[in-house]
């Protein structure tokens, strides 16, 4: 028997392994059973190279469990150990320089174990003691087994193994007790090794005999050994993606499309994938991708591996280019890694590209699902917004789909204003803005739908890159103003009649929560609606972008601000204007009588005073000034509440403001009440 210590400069390292590796403790498993799949392929290697002429036999790597010993168990028939390797790979760890590799490494277990090569000893993370038993391929070989207790302290010595290969038993630590679970190794050996490239087996299966689940013969393969990936594009059915897309995600919708990558340089790189079904809430598809080094599970955080828009897609990456174990600050600096993450943005552009050049129609069929992951990518990747702005696609409100080009030429006739911008008309619900589009569609107009979670954002990059054009929402402002042809027309109203008509109608609005409504007076035909309610374009946008970016909140916070437009050309209009004269005038005339005698004292006043230095100026000319505007105030006020007694009493005034609210979904409760059993009365 051989005695001896593990060549380490400091006997900490498995207090170490134990404590800063713990987070990422099922690791182990992964590492333990890629060493088992290692040794056999390289023994099927010195068989194809003629290094190995004897019998290859079963290859199956077994994974066991033996709750009575306190034992997990994996076992190969790889190419084994000779007592003088394993004293050189398992008995010499490359490790030293206790203190920065605390320092630099506790938090990150990937980073240790790949960096120092410990993947044997990440089996101390959850045992109390080790067991190697193996023998070498080699002829003549004689078995050993090395055992240790989890301190630098080791033992070697011969022992009974008739073949060839490895078996490495951990006694599991008290504290880890739920990795002697069938369940738990169950799930473990799903998450990391379900694809390895050599058959592993955990048990037996099991078939329903006398009531009961109960053990065959057979093996309980948990692996596919040949991937769907691993195979040429051309031995695979649609159906064999889509089965496998199941096989990846049980519970997921099936996908748009796919992409089998597969490129030997200037890196190694395989893999599927998938296009997903996205309406909206972008972070729930997010980390659906998993990464692979060799079919060995590594991890699905790809956010360093893929731009960000792509880390919504599905699917399977492998490339032995990226080490098994890898720290994040690794994955952002490693050169290969920039590689990849250029090369799986060009394959998916060209892969959208050919789908919407081959298949237009399709690519249509699709685009409502593709959309947002299309959005994510232009607003985030400029590199993509250049290649997919060929293929992007607008689609109008019958449904019909555009490329950008072809839209442009579509409008410019029409939709172009009188400085020579194009306007891009846009509804964000086809439904609530109903009337909104019909008025636009009587001028011949187009009109966009975008109702997506990141048509806001998008718009304000379209009219950064698109040249004299802007985007407007078709409730954003009156349709003549929204595509402005010519000069406004000149009021037929006087100021006062205008000033009169607002105060009627602005008295009689609603006082909503968060909400501010400016009432004012325009010309917009005779066959136009009485009353438009219209939005800041602006303000709405930055609203929604608030919803969006954090550090844009306070937009939130602010009113929604409307625009409440009177059309003076509305008979109806012209009728309220008409009988509010008639019904006030007696009232009025006093009233305004005051108004223009006060305001005219007060034009002397200020010029008065502006023929004074202003030390001239006493208290007594501010007192009187003051008392000035405090009556012409108090007049003013006066006036608002003759004619908001007024306007309180006429029916269609309360008609009109309710209908307007009505249709832009700010009537509710007891208005709305209020509005249906006055249209009942109306009738």
């Amino acid at each position: 028997m051989q005695k001896g210590n593990i060549g380490v400069t400091t006997e900490n390292i498995f207090p170490v392994i134990k404590k800063f590796l713990y987070s990422d403790h099922e690791i182990f498993l992964r590492e333990i059973v890629s060493n088992a799949v290692d040794a056999t392929q390289k023994l099927k290697t010195y068989a194809a190279k003629g290094d190995f002429k004897g019998e290859m036999g079963d290859l199956t790597v077994h994974v066991s469990l033996d709750k009575d010993k306190g034992t997990l168990t994996v076992s190969d028939r790889g190419i084994g150990m000779t007592e003088e390797e394993i004293d050189k790979y398992i008995n010499q760890i490359a490790f030293s320089g206790a203190n920065d590799f605390l320092d630099k490494y506790k938090n990150d277990a990937n980073a240790i174990i790949g960096h120092f090569g410990l993947g044997f000893y990440s089996s101390f993370m959850v045992a109390k003691k080790v067991e190697i038993l193996t023998r070498s391929y080699k002829d003549d070989a004689k078995a050993v087994k090395w055992s240790c207790d989890g301190s630098p302290a080791y033992e070697i010595e011969e022992c009974d193994k008739q073949d060839r290969g490895t078996d490495i038993v951990l006694y599991i630590d008290d504290d880890c007790k739920e990795f002697l679970e069938k369940n738990k190794i169950q799930e473990l050996l799903t998450k990391y090794c379900r694809f390895l490239p050599i058959p592993v087996a955990f048990g037996k299966k099991t078939e329903w005999k006398d009531g009961k689940q109960v053990d065959t013969d057979e093996d309980n393969v948990i692996n596919d050994t040949t991937p769907l990936w691993t195979r040429k594009p051309t031995d695979l059915k649609e159906e064999d993606y889509k089965k496998f897309y199941r096989d990846l995600y049980p519970m997921a919708d099936e996908p748009l499309f796919w992409i089998h990558l597969n490129v030997d340089y200037p890196f190694h790189l395989t893999g599927v994938l998938y296009f997903p079904k996205i309406k909206n809430n972008i972070d729930a598809h997010r980390n659906k991708i998993q990464l692979y080094c060799n079919q060995v599970y590594v991890t699905d955080q790809v956010d360093n591996i893929v731009p960000d828009f792509l880390t919504l897609l599905h699917g399977v990456i492998d490339s032995p280019d990226i080490p098994l174990n890898v720290s994040r600050s690794y994955l952002q600096s490693d050169a290969n890694v920039k590689k990849i993450s250029t090369y799986i943005t060009k394959k998916v552009s060209d892969r959208l590209q050919s789908i919407f050049k081959s298949d237009r129609k399709d690519f249509e069929a699709k685009w409502d699902d593709l959309k947002i992951f299309m959005h994510y990518g232009m607003l985030s990747e400029p590199d993509f917004y250049d290649r997919a702005k060929a293929f992007a696609l607008f689609k109008d409100v019958d449904g019909k789909y555009f490329t950008y080009d072809e839209y442009r030429d579509l409008i410019k006739a029409n939709q172009t204003d009188k400085d020579g911008n194009l306007v891009y008309l846009y509804a964000s619900n086809k439904e609530e803005q109903y009337s909104y589009i019909e008025t636009a569609r009587d001028r011949g107009y187009s009109v966009l739908l975008m109702d997506g979670e990141l048509d806001s954002p998008l718009v304000g990059m379209l009219e950064q890159k698109f040249e004299k054009s802007r985007f407007s929402r078709v409730d954003g402002d009156t349709i003549d103003r929204l595509i402005a042809k010519d000069a406004p027309k000149e009021s037929a109203l006087s100021a006062e009649e205008s000033e009169g008509l607002s105060t009627v109608f602005s008295t009689q609005l609603p006082k909503l929560e968060k909400t501010e409504f400016h009432v004012e007076v325009a010309n917009l035909g005779e066959t136009a609606a009485p009353i438009v309610i219209t939005q800041s374009e602006y303000m709405r946008r930055m609203k929604e972008m608030s919803r969006l970016q954090a550090g844009m909140s306070f937009y939130g916070e602010m009113p929604d601000m409307y625009s409440v437009v009177l059309n003076a050309d509305h008979r109806l209009i012209k009728r309220v204007l008409d009988d509010a004269k008639a019904h006030t005038a007696d009232a009025l005339q006093p009233v305004e009588g005051e108004i223009r005698g006060l305001k005219a004292r007060h034009a002397a006043l200020e010029q008065a005073q502006q023929k004074k230095k202003a030390d001239e100026i006493t208290q007594a000319d501010h007192d009187e000034m003051k008392k000035c505007n405090d009556d012409i105030a108090a007049q003013e006020e006066k006036r608002k509440q003759i004619l908001a007694d007024y306007a309180a009493g006429d029916s269609t005034v309360l008609q009109l403001i309710d209908l307007a609210l009505l249709q832009n979904g700010l009537l509710k409760g007891q208005a709305l009440n209020r509005f249906l059993k006055r249209s009942v009365d109306l009738i």
